[in-house]
């Protein structure tokens, strides 16, 4: 073993930890202890183990209850409702790829797994699939915002049939787009051996290992899918407190102008609210992925370590913040639940 510089590490001090991106293998994997049980790893692989677990569950009850509410063929007559049950979809995925990035680095620097192949994939597949349905799930929510907005500025004249009809258009549009803006990413990575262990095995890394022209370009694209659906929530939360500010204040011209924008902050204001919200926790990945220099995660990971968690709390959110704060939609699930617990109670019955 050699001392390494600061941001160095490995066997013979060949990795440098910004060659890893903000990705588990960096922030977690030389914490792990070879051929050591879980009760006897690092306080951080078990609180990582057991933020795994609670986020995970989160995730999948999200999207379970999202997907049994957006079932509804009337919320998905028109856009906004395929938007969310598109967003409940890639909440699942998410979370499966989470869990299993997180299961598989476990598994294998535990055990030393040595089968190239299988650690090639998902070296390759499994950080690109996450990073694309990080981008889908805030796009996706964009476009919620959007069409809300459009439906507020064409009140009687939306036409739902179109909107619907569009959305699916726009889905397809997003997947390839963001597809394309990221496709770069897994012809950088390719797997390191590291012998740094006394006795004489291999750890192997899956290493990204960017070109100066590619980090500057991956920057950009981390900062583009973070910054335009953020203005894009933003701004169309905007226009529909505007608008529909207008449109009481013709109705009710006689009430005061403070009243109505405060009316209309309480029916609209969770828009705003969430829009904020989403970005504050996206924040952390943005800045931690953009640090120009090294990630000494080596030393301190709980920096890391939260950020990297961090970012994935809005895909599992979709129910809290759009289903519950719906009247409409809030009593769809319920009577979706019904539903489902009449037909329990019937099949028991007959059993």
């Amino acid at each position: 073993m050699c001392v390494c510089p600061q941001c160095y590490y490995g066997g013979q001090c060949q990795f440098k930890s910004t060659a890893f991106r903000l990705s588990l293998d960096a922030v977690l994997g030389y914490h792990i202890l070879p051929h050591i049980k879980m009760i006897q790893q690092p306080t951080i692989i078990k609180f990582s183990l057991a933020l795994t677990i609670i986020m995970t569950i989160a995730g999948f009850i999200d999207g379970i209850l999202s997907v049994m509410t957006f079932k509804d063929q009337e919320l998905r007559s028109r856009g906004c409702g395929v938007y969310l049950l598109g967003s409940a979809i890639t909440t699942l995925f998410t979370m499966s790829m989470f869990a299993l990035k997180f299961s598989i680095l476990i598994i294998t620097q535990m055990s030393y797994t040595t089968n190239r192949s299988f650690l090639n994939f998902q070296c390759i597949s499994i950080d690109f699939l996450l990073r694309i349905s990080l981008y889908m799930d805030q796009w996706l929510n964009a476009c919620v915002a959007i069409d809300r907005a459009i439906t507020a500025v064409k009140g009687t004249s939306f036409n739902k049939n179109t909107s619907k009809r569009l959305a699916r258009y726009v889905i397809l549009a997003l997947i390839l787009f963001v597809i394309s803006t990221t496709i770069h990413d897994p012809f950088h990575r390719n797997l390191s051996n590291d012998n740094s262990d006394d006795d004489g095995e291999n750890r192997i890394w899956c290493i990204a290992s960017y070109s100066s022209a590619v980090k500057i370009y991956d920057s950009f694209v981390n900062i583009f899918h973070f910054i335009a659906p953020f203005f894009i929530n933003l701004i169309s939360a905007i226009i529909i407190i505007r608008t529909t500010f207008v449109l009481q204040r013709n109705v009710h011209p006689n009430e005061s102008y403070r009243k109505i924008l405060f009316e209309q902050l309480r029916q609209h204001g969770h828009l705003l609210c969430g829009s904020f919200f989403l970005v504050i926790l996206a924040i952390p990945r943005i800045i931690i992925s953009l640090i120009s220099n090294c990630m000494e995660s080596i030393n301190d990971p709980w920096l890391y370590v939260i950020g990297y968690f961090i970012s994935f709390i809005p895909s599992t959110l979709t129910f809290v913040l759009f289903i519950l704060p719906s009247k409409n939609y809030k009593g769809v699930f319920r009577k979706t639940i019904q539903q489902y617990l009449t037909t329990i109670k019937r099949h028991l019955h007959i059993a």
